[in-house]
């Protein structure tokens, strides 16, 4: 036989071997409207940055596909006493520099999480200390008995103690205002390791080879992009540039779900969005009042609620993809009460008479903090509550700008806003965290009211919130939920608008899951 016709006989079973391989080498290319604002996780306790950086990082207990926990870097825990719970690490995790994850790296973790620096030290905020008794055990001392502590740390991802120290990032730095290699660099024990940093346009992620866990996902490459423009991001998805976006805006899903080799993937969220208004400052910052805080007047508060028409917005604003509500958080968390969850009828003729009896007659004018790439249909929400609030003689001015933006200016610790639209999903899924986060007064070392932008102070909310936290009987549990509900709803502490639903978009040969809690782990993404 001709040995040229030999070697490329054997040649055929390596050439197909090696285009076997490739077709299996998937790369994922997806888009959302707005950026990851750091990749330090204890920078900002949001949706879009948690859920990405739980792609490089992990925590000790995760959530699985139905929300549940399950074991992640913690391979199991007990409670060796009520306010004491062990923690037993899982053997050979390496981080992705291929050094050994211990305990250590978890109490470093929890002094990091809990120092005065740290903006998601509320994930962290039952234990009191921790300790180590082995390199794969921990221990850690809660305030008080808390029954759902593995829940409350889904969201304290683990960073490595050597790789903070030798890159002086062992303090979460402020965003906009201090700078560590944190912000800007990650490493993790993650399924994906970071790749290309390009802020507000793209970061890329990596396989990470020696992840601990066995991979669902088949995907080798992930390119995440930052396209703001609803337009331009629901194009590049049409012409099969992206495999996928995030963010889909209403008009454009029933075209998207229309189109050959595309569907639309929606789901219910756990989110509550929400206006806040300054009730702390003695004068407003942005307001043509002065001297004085429109906002500390319950009757302002109240004025207000009722002249903001929520069934209209979900209606017209979202095209019906939002359920108004008056609870601060919705079904799906533990803790609502529907009975509670009634909103109080527009009235526009008492709004008037309130803001009249408060000593606003003609009304007043106040700046309204608003993203535009972060909720569905943010910027025509907060467009839509301003012209509502006209009709009662409110001068509303719509302060539309990027999330990155938004939440540097409204964050601590300068909370530069005077009214503001927010929203937020329980990281526990129990009413418990937003009661601690957003309506415990601030006590930012203690992390409570970590997110109380509004500075809303009730002192019996704030003596609830432990007995909350640490109380075992489900009905007198669900009963003191309620009066804090309830409570809140009287000072009109904040005003809820709606859960909004969740929508992406992807081509037909993509497999995901889409958790209520709008979380995307690429842990799950096949390429078909």
């Amino acid at each position: 036989m001709n040995r040229r016709w030999l070697l490329a006989g054997l040649a055929v079973p390596v050439l197909s071997l090696l285009l076997g391989q490739a077709a299996q080498a998937a790369t994922f290319k997806w888009a959302n409207d707005g950026d990851v604002r750091a990749l330090d996780p204890y920078t900002l306790d949001e949706t879009v940055q948690n859920s990405f950086l739980a792609n490089i990082y992990e925590p000790l207990v995760r959530r699985n596909k139905q929300l549940g926990t399950e074991p992640a870097l913690a391979a199991s825990w007990e409670q060796p006493s009520p306010t004491v719970w062990r923690f037993h690490l899982r053997p050979g995790v390496k981080w992705q520099d291929g050094s050994a994850f211990t305990a250590d790296d978890v109490l470093f973790s929890l002094a990091r999480i809990k120092s005065k620096s740290s903006r998601t030290s509320s994930n962290a905020a039952a234990i009191k200390d921790g300790r180590k008794i082995d390199d794969l055990t921990v221990e850690f001392d809660t305030f008080a008995p808390d029954p759902i502590l593995p829940s409350e740390l889904t969201n304290m991802l683990i960073m490595n103690k050597a790789w903070a120290e030798k890159n002086g990032a062992t303090e979460p730095a402020e965003v906009g205002k201090s700078e560590n290699y944190a912000l800007r660099n990650a490493m993790g024990t993650g399924p994906f390791k970071l790749g290309v940093r390009e802020p507000d346009r793209r970061t890329t992620l990596d396989r990470n080879p020696g992840w601990w866990d066995k991979p669902e996902h088949n995907l080798d490459h992930v390119e995440f992009n930052v396209i703001s423009s609803a337009a331009t991001r629901v194009a590049a998805l049409l012409s099969g540039e992206m495999d996928m976006i995030y963010a889909v805006p209403p008009q454009d899903i029933e075209r998207i779900g229309k189109t050959p080799g595309l569907r639309i993937i929606q789901g219910p969220e756990l989110r509550t969005i929400f206006l806040g208004m300054d009730q702390l400052r003695d004068e407003l910052q942005f307001s043509n009042v002065k001297g004085k805080n429109p906002f500390k007047d319950v009757r302002v508060r109240r004025a207000f609620a009722l002249a903001i028409d929520e069934n209209a917005i979900t209606a017209r604003v979202m095209r019906g993809q939002g359920k108004p509500t008056w609870e601060m958080w919705g079904p799906g968390v533990n803790g609502f009460n529907p009975k509670l969850n009634v909103r109080p009828k527009v009235d526009l003729a008492k709004s008037r008479a309130l803001l009249a009896e408060a000593g606003y007659p003609k009304g007043f004018t106040v700046t309204l903090d608003c993203p535009n790439d972060r909720y569905i249909a943010d910027e025509g929400i907060c467009t839509a509550i301003s012209a509502m609030l006209a009709k009662v003689g409110v001068k509303v001015d719509v302060f539309a700008r990027t999330k990155v933006k938004y939440f540097a200016d409204i964050a601590p610790p300068g909370f530069k806003t005077s009214f503001y639209l927010l929203g937020w999903t329980p990281s526990t899924y129990d009413a418990h965290n937003v009661i601690n986060a957003i309506l415990h007064s601030r006590a930012l070392d203690k992390g409570q009211g970590t997110t109380n932008i509004a500075g809303y102070s009730n002192a019996r909310v704030d003596a609830l919130t432990p007995l909350i936290a640490e109380e075992l009987d489900p009905a007198r549990r669900q009963a003191m939920i309620d009066e804090v509900a309830t409570q809140v709803q009287q000072d009109v502490g904040y005003i809820p608008l709606h859960q909004q639903g969740i929508t992406w978009a992807a081509k037909t040969n993509i497999e995901l899951v889409q958790p209520a809690d709008n979380y995307f782990p690429m842990r799950w993404v096949r390429v078909k």
